[in-house]
């Protein structure tokens, strides 16, 4: 049975679940994964322990491995690696939020900017915040700040909703901890470091181009929002700008560093240390914990961890089995086929996985779950051998097919439309073409990265 043959009945599986039967999306990547070790021959398990090395006892102990106990290890491997990073991660961002610490960055912003450059500040924020918090989470933090411009200034609201956006889709699949960035980099054997500075950049300058976007729009289709209520002057004890940005920069700056660190023959070990990811979320997630005393309530801290921790197992459930059914479809050989198919041609394997990703994420909503499928597609060429270039680009490329195309079917597409104002067909003029734009500008640059600074 072809490879993929096996990976098109997973995928209609996971597919066909989502949005036929509505079942969770760790139940669908679950049986989807089962579907695929079902159909997979042994002839492709003696192929895939061949191309990879293993020895006569290894490919021994594959063959006779139960279905059961290869789902768990793959489902194991993915959890084990990333799994302490997300936890942190959300812990980080609730506690950022309940702090006042998220509120503090934008308003210090809005500051620097002036009320003129109001739409910059809301831009940067949203990109700043959505390394560590979801969309959906900046936004509803981000669009009262935005209602409140639009108060004083009674225009530009359209252009101030759009680059909360732009900002913030781009950081949510480019730039770890967020967990699709975080899941991919894992996958194709990225240094978290590279990651963050690739999807940095790429995510960067994919989200001015979205910003220039949306002084188009707002000068084509001028949004008065009607009805708007007064909001409220929010009177409550907000910590330091450098204090509340801490819990962000420091992992941040440590893991980017880590990266070099562990290229010198004579690194401090203390400084390899503090630039574990795991170490270094830690520490941020200490930060963002201590940063609670600032509330003006007495609410425990506890309180705001335990929901951390709830929101983070059910994204650890989901990239764990995300996790196996990527080394399940790797045990069928399809590396190999695929391989074939685009030899000479490599580069095509870029614009590929965008479209396989964007194929997804159309059909099923989640930006979140179409990476963690793709990247299972793609996760035999994660080799500079293979491509001919750095790993890196494969994973910004899957990150920016995520993008396209957000409409009805993605919750943060309503989460807009509610908090916003805008009506379905104004959320559907703006919203979709701002996500195609921006996936599309991310996979040319990403492309260009790929052939001028292949890092290979």
């Amino acid at each position: 049975m072809h490879p993929l043959f096996i990976f098109a009945c997973g995928l209609a599986v996971v597919l066909g679940c989502i949005l036929i039967l509505r079942l969770h999306a760790f139940l669908a990547l679950l049986l989807g994964t089962l579907t695929v070790a079902l159909l997979t021959p042994v002839e492709a398990l003696q192929a895939y322990a061949a191309a990879q090395g293993l020895s006569d006892g290894a490919t021994a102990t594959l063959l006779n491995q139960s279905i059961g106990s290869r789902i768990a290890d793959g489902f194991g491997r993915t959890a084990g690696q990333i799994g302490i990073v997300i936890a942190m991660a959300s812990v980080i961002g609730i506690c950022l939020l309940e702090s006042g610490a998220a509120e503090r960055i934008v308003v210090s912003l809005l500051a620097l900017f002036g009320k003129k450059r109001a739409d910059l500040a809301l831009l940067g924020g949203g990109f700043f915040l959505a390394i560590p918090v979801f969309f959906d989470t900046v936004f509803f933090l981000m669009i009262p700040i935005a209602r409140s411009l639009y108060q004083n200034t009674r225009k530009h609201y359209l252009l101030y909703v759009l680059a909360i956006i732009a900002g913030g889709i781009m950081a949510h699949s480019l730039v770890p901890p967020t967990p699709g960035p975080l899941f991919i980099a894992d996958a194709f054997g990225v240094s978290i470091g590279l990651m963050i500075v690739g999807g940095i950049i790429t995510g960067g300058l994919a989200a001015c181009v979205g910003y220039a976007f949306a002084r188009w729009a707002n000068r084509t289709w001028p949004f008065d929002p009607v009805d708007m209520a007064d909001e409220p002057n929010r009177e409550r004890k907000l910590p330091n700008l450098i204090v509340a940005a801490s819990p962000i920069v420091i992992p941040l700056v440590l893991i980017t560093a880590g990266t070099w660190f562990r290229t010198q023959e004579s690194a401090n070990q203390v400084l390899v240390f503090l630039s574990d990811k795991n170490i270094a979320l830690i520490i941020g997630a200490l930060i963002s914990i201590g940063l609670l005393r600032y509330k003006q309530d007495n609410e425990m801290p506890m309180e705001a961890i335990k929901r951390a921790i709830m929101s983070a197992g059910v994204i650890i459930l989901i990239t764990g089995i995300g996790g196996a059914f990527g080394k399940i479809l790797q045990q069928t050989n399809i590396a190999a086929h695929l391989e074939s198919m685009i030899a000479g041609v490599e580069y095509a394997i870029l614009p590929m996985a965008f479209l396989l990703t964007t194929l997804i994420r159309t059909a099923q909503g989640s930006a979140t779950v179409s990476m963690i499928t793709a990247a299972g597609a793609f996760s035999g060429f994660a080799s500079a051998a293979v491509l001919g270039f750095h790993p890196l680009y494969l994973a910004l490329a899957i990150g920016c097919g995520s993008k396209p195309i957000w409409w009805m079917n993605d919750s943060g597409f309503w989460v807009v439309t509610q908090m916003s104002g805008l009506s379905e067909k104004q959320a559907l003029r703006t919203l979709t073409p701002i996500s195609i734009i921006m996936g599309l500008v991310g996979l040319v640059l990403v492309m260009i990265g790929a052939a001028w600074i292949p890092l290979a």
